[in-house]
């Protein structure tokens, strides 16, 4: 089961609704605000990378003030 560690840039003034609207999606595990680059960083488990990468596009970069992503994934050794 993939692991994956999401950086995300935020447009001005949507930190909060893009935090709360993370926050309660069943496939992140957690959600934390950043400071520097990228605005949070979110660890998601997902069934496969195939539904990974479904997630980020359809989810997570189609999101409202979602500028831009960087994903780095992992798996359970």
């Amino acid at each position: 089961m993939p692991i994956a560690f999401v950086l995300i840039s935020v447009a001005p003034l949507y930190e909060h609704k893009v935090y709360n609207t993370l926050s309660e999606m069943p496939e992140i595990l957690e959600v934390y605000p950043l400071f520097g680059e990228y605005d949070l960083i979110a660890k998601i488990k997902i069934e496969s990378f195939d539904e990974l990468g479904r997630f980020l596009i359809e989810k997570i970069r189609y999101m409202k003030g979602v500028l831009d992503t960087k994903t780095l994934t992992g798996t359970e050794i």
